[in-house]
Parts: C-alpha cells; sequence; structure tokens
C-alpha cells in the first residue's frame, strides 16, 4: 500500500529549514568488519561469486546491521534516510548471481543477454525482496526515531545508476552505435525496483548518482507509469554524479542541459551527490541553485578517494561541516548530507552547522522554451530566429537519404557535424522513407549521434509521421529535444495519449494544425485547430505551455490555384494571432514548402524564403526547418526580384501570381551562380568589396583585397578598425533585424577570420620592427645589455598591460572577442585568449595564476548574460577588484548596469564594440585617467539603474484606465479648420528667429539626458 503523498508536508518543511540526509551506507557497512560469510549469510551460501561487495544483499542477510546503520544516522540528526537498495534491481544484481559469457568466450552482454536477465525469476524475485526488505527497515527505522523525537522522518528509496549505461558507447570502440542494453529492458527493470520500494513504504523516489542522463531518463518515466497505472504519487528528488568539469560522468551533460532534461517531471529537489569532494563541487552546485526552482540537495564525498585514510575518504566531519555551512550561508542548498566516505559522525557535524542558517530561497524562473543536448539551449522571447538544420532529414536531402540507404553513417554524421559547425542550434533527423526501417534507423543513428561530442551537444528534433519511430527517437535523447510532430488528426484520445507520452520523456512538441476533417488552409481554420489542441494540452493533459510549437502550415503559394493566393498572409495572421491569445507557445514550419511552385528555380526559391522569414519574424514565428544554402540575405534581394515575390507572398494584387511566374521565368533553369560566376559585386571600391564578402560569406577573394586594403591604409591594424568592422556591424545590424540568420553570421564570422590572419603576420612584424629599434637604443645606452636582456626591456616597454579574455561558459560564439583581442595586441596589450565555454573557476584561476590586469568577458547568446552575473557574483565572494570589460552581441550598457554591476565592487564596464576597448582599457590602467573613467561609468550606471526602476512602477489595470476615460461628445465637436491647405514655401526665413520655438527635449532625450527643456 503506497504512503500519502508527502509532497506539500515537504515542500512546506523546507521552506522553513535545511534537511539533513545521510551518509554513505557502504563506509558504514564496512565498520562492522563484516566478512564474505555473513554477506552470504544461509539464503545464500551456495552463491556462484563472492558477495562481500554487494552491500544490498545485507538487507537480506545481516537485516541488523542495516537497521543499526539507519538509527545512527538517524540519531546523527538525518532527517531523510535512503534505503539500502542502490543497486537493487535484477540487471545490478546479475553481476554477482550470472556467468559473463565474455569469461566464457561466448561472446559480449548484448541485449539478448539483458533480456535473459530481466526475465530471469530467480532474479526478479531477488531484486524485489531486497528492496521490499530495504524500504521497510528504513521504514521502521524512520517510525522508532519519529515516535521517540517527535520529529518528522522520511524514507527515501534509492534508486542507483545500475552497471550498465544506455549512452556508453564505450563498450565497443569499433561500434560506437553498440549498445548492451536497450532502455526498455532499463525501464522494465526500474520499474519493477519502484514498486518494490513502494510496497515497503518509501515516502520518497530518489534517483541518484546520474552519471548516465538516458538511465535516469528510464528511471523517470518508469516512475511516472508506476504512479498513473496505480494511481497514487510520491516526490521525488533527482541527483546527478559530475566530474571536474562539471558534467555528468559518462553522458558529459553540463549542469542547466541536465537540468532542462529533467525538470519537467517538476521533482521536489535536483542534486548533486557522489564522484567529487564539497570542495570541487562549490562552482556546480552553484550553477544547479541558479538555474532550478525546485529545491537543491548536495550530498558529496567525503573529498576525493584517499586509500591512506580510515574511511578511505580524506575529509574529516570539521571540513565536511565547513564546506556544506559554507553551500548553506551562501543560498545554494536546501537539502544536506554526505555520500562516500561519509560516516554519522560527518552527518552530525553538517547538522549542527546548518540548523539555524536560512534555507535557500527558490528563484523565480523566467518561463521559456529550454532544450538540451549535453549543452543547454534556451529560446528566450528576444532571442533571433531559431533554425532548425534540415539536412539530416531524409525527405529535405536527396544525399543525405542516399547515404541511409546505402548505410553511410559515417558519411550521415559528417552532414549532422557539418550542420552544427555552421550554427544550426537544433538539427532535424527523420527517416521517413519506404525502403528505411525508421525505428531502427532513428535508434542506430542517434545512439551514433549521442556517441559524436560535436554533434549531440545540441538537441534533436525527433521527426516522423510514424509514432514508433518517434517513440524510438525519445528513447535514444538523452536530452531534451523536440518531437515533430503529432497532431488531432487521429482524434483528441490519441493525441492526448501521445502528448502524455512526450511530457513523460521531457521533450518539447510541434503540435501540426490539423484535425479530425483535415489540415487547417485558412485563417479561420488555424486559429480553431490550434486554440483546441493548446487548451488540451495545457488544461487537460499539464502540457508546459513553453514547449507547446505549433506548425500552423506554410503552404504553397503562386499555385495558380486562386484559392491559395492568401495560404502566407494567412500563416503570417495565424502567427499573430497565436503569440496574442495562446500564451508561452513556439511557432515553426516547413519553410521551403512556400516556394514549391518554383522548384528547380533555386534563385526565386532563395529569395521566396528569405522574404518569408522577415515577414514571419516579423509576425512572431520562432524557428522553422530550413536549408541555409538556400536563403537570400534580405535586403540582398534584387528589387525587382523581391517586388514580385512580396505581391505574392502579400497577395497585393489579383495577378500576383501570373506576373511571378512569367517573372520567374527568366531564372528557371538556372543554377545558383557560384562566386566565381556572380562577379558583378568585384568591380566595386575596395571598401564595398570587403562588406559584400562578410556580408555573403564569400572568402574566395578575401585575402588579395586584404592585401590590397593592408596596401591603401596606414597600418593592418586600421584595414581590420575600419572596413573589416564596418562590414561586421552592417552584418550584425542585420541579424539584429531578423534580415540575416546565425548560420549566415557564423559564415561572415569565418571569411572575417581569414582576414585578420592575413594580416596578423604584418602586424607582428611591425610590433618585432618596434622591438628591435628599442632594443638597439637601450643598448646603446647600456653597454652591459645582453641581446636577449634588452628584448625583455624593450617588450616590457610595449606592453600596456595584460588582459585576460574569454567566452563565458554556454557560450560557443567568439569572433567579436578574436577582434577585440587583436586590436588590443596591436595597441601593445598582452591578450590571454582562454577560447570560448570557459567555465568561471577557470577564469578566475588563470587571472589569478598570471596576475592579469584587466578580465574581458565575451557572448553572443542570451544565456551568456547570466554566465557574467554569476562571474560577477563569484569574483565578489573572492573579494576580488580586478576590473571587468563586459562585450558581446547580448551585452549593453543597461544589462552591465542593471544585472552585472551590482553584483561585484570592483569596476565592471560595457564596451560597445572593439574599436572602444583600447581606450577603455588604456584609461583603466591610467594612474591619471582612471578615477575620472570609473567615476563617469558609476554615474552613468546609476542613471541607467533608475530609469530602469522607473518603469516597475505599479500599473492599474486596463479595465480600469478605460473606466477613467475622459468621454467626448464627438457629435457637438466641430475640429478647427486649417487657414490654407497646400505647400507653402517660406524662403529665406532666420534660423536666429526660430532658435526660442525649438523644444529641445527629444533631442537630450535621445542622448539619455532626462528631464524637460528649459527646466
Amino acid at each position: 500500500m503506497p504512503r500519502p503523498d508527502k509532497t506539500d508536508e515537504l515542500t512546506k518543511t523546507l521552506e522553513e529549514k535545511i534537511l539533513i540526509l545521510d551518509g554513505a551506507m557502504g563506509t558504514t557497512i564496512r565498520s562492522y568488519g563484516l566478512q564474505e560469510k555473513d554477506a552470504r549469510g544461509k539464503q545464500f551460501a551456495d552463491a556462484p561469486k563472492d558477495l562481500l561487495n554487494n552491500g544490498d544483499i545485507l538487507s537480506l542477510t545481516q537485516s541488523e546491521v542495516i537497521s543499526d546503520v539507519h538509527c545512527k544516522f538517524l540519531e546523527a540528526g538525518s532527517d531523510i534516510i535512503e534505503t539500502n537498495s542502490f543497486s537493487g534491481t535484477s540487471i545490478a544484481q546479475s553481476e554477482f548471481f550470472i556467468e559473463d559469457p565474455r569469461e566464457s568466450g561466448a561472446g559480449r552482454k548484448d541485449p539478448d543477454f539483458y533480456q535473459k536477465v530481466i526475465d530471469d525469476p530467480f532474479l526478479k524475485n531477488l531484486a524485489w525482496e531486497i528492496n521490499l526488505q530495504s524500504a521497510q527497515l528504513a521504514r521502521s527505522a524512520c517510525d522508532a526515531a519519529e515516535t521517540k523525537t517527535g520529529i518528522k522522518r522520511y524514507v527515501a528509496g534509492a534508486i542507483g545508476p545500475m552497471t550498465v549505461g544506455l549512452n556508453n558507447a564505450a563498450v565497443d570502440p569499433d561500434d560506437p552505435g553498440f549498445r548492451t542494453v536497450t532502455f526498455d529492458q532499463v525501464y522494465e527493470d526500474y520499474k519493477r525496483q519502484i514498486r518494490a520500494l513502494v510496497e515497503g513504504g518509501a515516502d520518497i523516489l530518489m534517483v541518484e548518482t546520474i552519471f548516465d542522463a538516458l538511465n535516469s531518463k528510464a528511471a523517470l518515466v518508469a516512475a511516472q507509469d508506476v504512479f498513473e497505472e496505480d494511481g497514487f504519487n510520491l516526490p521525488m528528488i533527482i541527483s546527478a554524479a559530475v566530474g571536474r568539469g562539471g558534467e555528468t560522468m559518462i553522458s558529459a551533460q553540463k549542469i542547466e542541459a541536465f537540468w532542462n532534461a529533467v525538470a519537467h517531471i517538476k521533482p521536489l529537489a535536483v542534486g548533486l551527490n557522489c564522484s567529487l569532494g564539497p570542495d570541487e563541487m562549490r562552482p556546480f552546485i552553484a550553477e544547479l541553485s541558479n538555474v532550478a526552482d525546485t529545491f537543491v540537495s548536495c550530498y558529496p564525498n567525503a573529498g576525493m578517494p584517499d586509500a591512506l585514510s580510515k574511511t578511505g575518504f580524506p575529509f574529516s566531519p570539521q571540513d565536511m561541516q565547513d564546506k556544506l555551512l559554507d553551500f548553506s550561508k551562501a543560498g545554494f542548498i536546501n537539502l544536506a548530507g554526505g555520500c562516500c566516505g561519509s560516516t554519522p559522525k560527518h552527518i552530525a557535524a553538517i547538522a549542527k552547522a546548518v540548523k539555524d542558517v536560512t534555507p535557500r530561497k527558490r528563484p523565480v524562473i523566467e518561463p521559456m522554451l529550454r532544450l538540451s543536448g549535453t549543452e543547454p539551449y534556451n529560446h528566450t522571447t528576444n532571442k533571433n530566429f531559431l533554425m532548425i538544420g534540415e539536412r539530416t532529414n531524409v525527405a529535405g536531402s536527396p544525399v543525405f537519404r542516399k547515404m541511409i540507404q546505402e548505410n553511410r553513417l559515417e558519411d550521415a554524421l559528417a552532414v549532422a557535424r557539418q550542420q552544427v559547425d555552421n550554427g544550426a542550434p537544433v538539427i532535424d533527423i527523420c527517416f521517413d522513407d519506404g525502403l528505411i526501417d525508421g525505428v531502427d534507423m532513428m535508434t542506430r543513428f542517434l545512439n551514433l549521434v549521442q556517441s559524436e561530442p560535436d554533434i549531440t551537444k545540441v538537441p534533436i528534433t525527433v521527426d516522423s509521421s510514424k509514432w514508433e519511430i518517434i517513440l524510438a527517437g525519445l528513447k535514444c535523447m538523452q536530452g531534451k529535444g523536440i518531437v515533430n510532430s503529432i497532431s488531432l488528426k487521429e482524434g483528441e484520445e490519441t493525441f492526448k495519449q501521445q502528448a502524455r507520452t512526450i511530457m513523460k520523456f521531457g521533450a518539447a512538441a510541434v503540435v501540426m494544425a490539423f484535425d479530425e476533417n483535415g489540415q487547417a488552409a485558412t485563417y479561420e481554420e488555424k486559429i480553431r485547430i490550434c486554440e483546441r489542441a493548446y487548451h488540451i494540452l495545457v488544461d487537460k493533459v499539464g502540457f508546459n505551455p513553453q514547449d507547446i510549437i505549433f506548425d500552423p502550415n506554410i503552404l504553397t503559394v503562386a499555385t495558380g490555384i486562386e484559392e491559395h493566393n492568401n495560404y502566407a498572409v494567412d500563416f503570417f495572421k495565424a502567427t499573430k494571432w497565436i503569440k496574442k491569445n495562446l500564451p508561452g507557445a513556439k511557432i515553426s514550419g516547413g519553410v521551403s514548402n512556400v516556394s514549391f511552385s518554383f522548384r528547380g528555380n533555386n534563385p526565386v526559391r532563395e529569395a521566396m524564403h528569405a522574404a518569408f522569414l522577415y515577414h514571419a519574424g516579423n509576425s512572431g514565428m520562432d524557428m522553422g526547418i530550413v536549408n541555409a544554402g538556400m536563403l537570400e540575405v534580405y535586403d540582398e534581394i534584387k528589387p525587382d526580384m523581391l517586388k514580385h515575390v512580396e505581391d505574392v507572398l502579400l497577395n497585393r494584387d489579383s495577378d500576383a501570381t501570373e506576373r511571378m511566374l512569367d517573372f520567374a521565368e527568366q531564372f528557371k533553369g538556372i543554377k545558383k551562380k557560384t562566386q566565381k560566376e556572380d562577379l558583378a559585386w568585384r568591380d566595386e571600391p575596395l571598401e564595398k568589396r570587403l562588406e559584400y564578402a562578410l556580408l555573403k560569406g564569400i572568402d574566395t577573394f578575401i585575402t588579395e583585397d586584404t592585401e590590397e586594403a593592408r596596401q591603401k591604409y596606414d597600418k593592418p591594424l586600421h584595414v581590420i578598425e575600419g572596413p573589416l568592422m564596418d562590414g561586421m556591424s552592417v552584418v550584425g545590424d542585420l541579424f539584429g533585424a531578423g534580415k540575416m540568420f546565425l548560420p549566415q553570421v557564423v559564415k561572415s564570422a569565418r571569411v572575417m577570420k581569414k582576414s585578420v590572419a592575413y594580416l596578423e603576420p604584418y602586424m607582428e612584424k611591425e610590433k618585432e620592427i618596434k622591438i628591435a629599434a628599442i632594443s638597439k637604443e637601450l643598448m646603446a645606452g647600456d653597454s652591459n645589455l645582453t641581446d636577449t636582456s634588452a628584448r625583455l626591456k624593450a617588450e616590457k616597454s610595449l606592453t600596456a598591460g595584460r588582459i585576460l579574455m574569454a567566452t563565458v561558459k554556454g557560450d560557443v560564439h567568439d569572433i567579436g572577442k578574436n577582434i577585440v583581442g587583436v586590436v588590443l595586441a596591436c595597441n601593445g596589450f598582452e591578450v590571454i585568449d582562454m577560447g570560448v565555454m570557459v567555465p568561471c573557476e577557470k577564469i578566475l584561476e588563470v587571472a589569478a595564476a598570471r596576475q592579469v590586469d584587466v578580465i574581458g568577458l565575451s557572448g553572443l547568446i542570451t544565456p551568456s548574460l547570466d554566465e557574467m552575473v554569476n562571474v560577477a557574483k563569484e569574483m565578489e565572494r573572492r573579494g576580488l577588484n580586478t576590473p571587468v570589460l563586459v562585450g558581446g552581441a547580448t551585452t549593453s550598457p543597461a544589462h552591465t548596469a542593471v544585472k552585472i554591476a551590482p553584483h561585484y565592487s570592483g569596476s565592471i564596464i560595457h564596451v560597445l564594440d572593439a574599436s572602444r576597448s583600447v581606450p577603455v582599457t588604456t584609461a583603466l590602467l591610467s594612474d591619471e585617467q582612471r578615477e575620472t573613467l570609473l567615476q563617469d561609468t558609476k554615474e552613468k550606471y546609476q542613471r541607467l539603474r533608475d530609469n530602469f526602476n522607473k518603469k516597475d512602477k505599479p500599473t492599474i489595470s486596463i479595465e480600469d484606465a478605460r473606466s477613467k476615460k475622459i468621454d467626448i461628445d464627438w457629435e457637438s465637436y466641430s475640429p478647427p479648420v486649417p487657414e490654407f491647405i497646400g505647400t507653402r514655401i517660406i524662403a529665406n526665413q532666420s534660423l536666429r528667429e526660430l532658435v526660442n520655438y525649438i523644444d529641445w527635449t527629444p533631442f537630450f532625450h535621445a542622448w539619455e539626458l532626462r528631464g524637460v527643456w528649459d527646466r
């Protein structure tokens, strides 16, 4: 009989105090000095293998020892104790009772082997008895302690990671797609364990020491199914084991990516345990505390293993107490305990230390679509269009389809990798083809993808019209991906069932505007179906609105059928309506559909895609499946082409289609011009050629154009600061306006990088000439100087300061940082470039070791902003005062002033671009200029904060505002009639006469000088 749901009770308690977990069962058991015969007992006297290291079996053979361990932890102050069931599955127990086929030469362990394990009656019964007895022992100990002390105590059913991993490609390096066990087998085994723990009296289910995120997903899906099938609910705690890089041990998921993948089950708490000592765990528990909107648990090892210490781990109770107290006071945790090496004495010390510390307050996290591979992807409302790579879709790429049909999976992986390298934040994978076994291929290919770090870092869209293929894909995704798609086509019940399954796996869902009556074509049909689907998902299924992605159907225009003329307009209108009326929902679609009438006519299709995306983006479209190779830059579409395309898309007049068809004839059969063929731009002036090359991502002539610019400008640096920066500014403006997209920007960045790389040797040569001249001068004045010592002095005299630069954790973009680094280096600064995705701890570690004068933080995407705040907080905690420069596409003076600067008592200055980096850095390191710069910045940031805070003034409701409107009797109102209508030219008007009538208020507002003119 399940225990009552204690979620509300535990939530209330956790809001009031930090709850104490127990310590290490294995460490404490070893203190009893048990031998092999004790572990076996009478029940397992004839077991085929040694059982001394099978701690779970002791619940059956040494139950009094396990009960005593529980009592010791409860006496030490544990509020929650775990059952002795960490390895309580048939799969884990098979290691002790079933012969390994490799030992007899019978082959490797594989799904067939583990199916026998799952079906084995002895192992089934053994696993059930271990979990049942373990839960009963913990239940009895808790009940006795609660009766004795009057303090509530809880039993957490411990669910370990198993001895095999669904994501472990290292099992067979020659066959990285091979897995020893299937998702269904792991799921089934966990399901039995959960039912036994519940039967034995567990209050909480704790899925812990997660090193393989896919195994944990199997456990979480199993738990949800048990709750649903058996009609009850228990709170859950999820705890991951991370390595020194802050990634899960086998699946290499970063902290936030892991949280994005499991947050859907709304656990009572999420946390970290095992793998690290508390000293190394601090930055990772801090990160988890920042991103998780639930309670946070932390029970680290007592340091890293140390064979010379008494418990095998070096941290004493006092050491653990100090570290966990630090975590508690910093507001990181709500539950504290210990893992390997933690004895009852450790737990007693922790309990005493945190007793009166105020628990962490759960943060309010902005609702948004949060996805993940091994890295997180959070799609904020102000983020640019999410372009989903379609080249791994057999329907969208004949080349990819042929690779799959010919089983050339390495080549297919290269296609996926290329999409990620080109900036696709999500890739769409589809195997819907009559000649392909979709279920088998989806499983094999995703297993291969999971073994490729460069690919699996991004979220996956599992794309299929067949539910069984979607399900196969869900069972291979360790992160949080997207399902494309489900619909109401087969009725509401099927729709709800599929949505519930997607929700259990934690994926987002594309919902097609399709119901029992067919596909929505008109505006009215689109909004009717989407509204119905939204309310079913949100109100009946409990789906997170941010995880709903509507596809209102991008249909083909210019077909010659009059009813089709308004298809694009209807899509734009429906998109606006959905964004306004269905809160949280996103909009997606297959963009290439719109131009299908012109298949084979690439120039027209490219223009149509760019124009469609521009208008759809302005209407609120968030993402789409797009071939970035068939996409023109909106501002680069020729005016006559743009007019014809937009006349069709916007259905401006009745003959737009006919005119478009006639116009398109001139491009029919013309393939996209190669860079060599389309050379009209080569006749433009040098600066325009450089801008065009950057804009179009053409690197064919960039070396010769850069050389021409080097010859024209006084210094190589001036080429970077001049035409190259000007060109990248145009790219940035178009990107911000939704007229360029990330894959195109990535191409631009590569051209920029190639140009800068060409100039670098010349800039280095300039530097060498300066050093040689100074060295010569020094040696002339001091005959004791050697060539080496003179050179060192010369180099030092040219060094204006030492700057550390890094793109912060969570961001892989570095073009802006690289340009700033080159500019600073050319102006005498020593630049230490740490690259991209740099954790806070590494930045500060290197900054201290190299004694840098300034730290530069860069970021292109929105999550970078949160990480910059984290760096500022950590610098303040460490008592640092090194100046910090902040830059990147998403940064701004306002964000720096409002969100970052308040967390750091040192100086933090936003730098707009590379041209400002040198004067700002020079002033920071100048005794004469520093104070003026800091004071000006302080005053400017205070104004920005004041202006920001004014926006938060309370407002009345729209209903109240309307009730107070001024009533005007328009019937009796006669508007004034102007004395003169038309154009009147006033010649020779003196400005001196007009100046006193000018209201300068708007002018000063534009310069952020608030107030009203002349006051």
